[in-house]
């Protein structure tokens, strides 16, 4: 008890203060605690898409608070004209939770999934990227399991669903594969600077008025060069990325 008051003594001269959170009531995954309000794990409608992206992946990561974003990301452009894409894929799980979430075959829209199905493209990676050994990391994720190196899998994981075009290959070669004029999601998650600014800048113009895009690794420590190069893009763009808690970005197309 001396130590916690001493320790709040310390802290008010900073204007914070220490306090014992309520039993059950923090959320402790993925980088982010958190006693705010976090129900949304417990709501059936969640829990279902949330079980759907962990049976395509096989593994549950314990990203509830990032799938809730992506959710409501989805379903905010789910109100909107346009397809959906995601550059990025692996196993599925965030996409996968989408479709289960939004009832896809009801919707009427496209969903293009574009990945590698290999790992990252390493003739796309900058000087630091090779620095802080990522092509190493990503050869070691392909063998591990962790990043999918069989697209046949993902194929009978999305067959149920209708609309859903699967693009093996590496941005931005791939992109030219997309046919749709009109894009109200967006999701870029391929780990590395290059083809993550090429795929925004491909898109923006295709993007509707208000259509998401959800940068998966922008408030990572280990991705910051993915952050500094989408930061540059989006200045250029004349729009600025959010920067989340769950370490997620998330720009909205502007109306004008």
């Amino acid at each position: 008890m001396k130590a916690r008051k001493r320790i709040n003594a310390v802290l008010a001269l900073a204007g914070y203060s220490l306090y014992r959170s309520r039993r059950g009531r923090t959320y402790e995954h993925d980088g982010l605690i958190t006693d705010h309000n976090h129900e949304f794990v417990r709501d059936p409608h969640f829990e279902s898409a949330y079980r759907r992206g962990v049976q395509a992946s096989h593994v549950d990561y314990q990203i509830e608070w990032r799938t809730h974003i992506a959710l409501w990301a989805a379903f905010t452009a789910s109100k909107l004209p346009g397809d959906f894409v995601e550059c990025g894929v692996n196993w599925g799980f965030l996409s996968s939770a989408i479709m289960e979430y939004l009832d896809w075959n009801k919707l009427n829209r496209h969903f293009f999934l574009l990945d590698t199905f290999n790992g990252l493209s390493e003739d796309l990676l900058n000087e630091e990227e090779r620095a802080a050994g990522a092509a190493e990391n990503s050869r070691k994720m392909v063998q591990r399991g962790k990043y999918n190196a069989d697209v046949e899998t993902v194929r009978n994981n999305f067959s149920g669903w209708q609309n859903v075009k699967i693009i093996q290959g590496a941005v931005p070669g791939t992109l030219n594969q997309v046919t749709t004029e009109r894009v109200a999601y967006l999701h870029i998650d391929m780990n590395c600077a290059a083809p993550e600014v090429a795929a925004l800048e491909f898109f923006w113009p295709k993007l509707v008025p208000g259509a998401m895009v959800l940068l998966d690794d922008y408030g990572f420590p280990q991705h910051e060069p993915q952050k500094r190069a989408i930061d540059a893009c989006a200045e250029k763009l004349g729009v600025m990325a959010a920067s989340l808690p769950t370490g997620q970005g998330l720009i909205i197309k502007p109306a004008i």
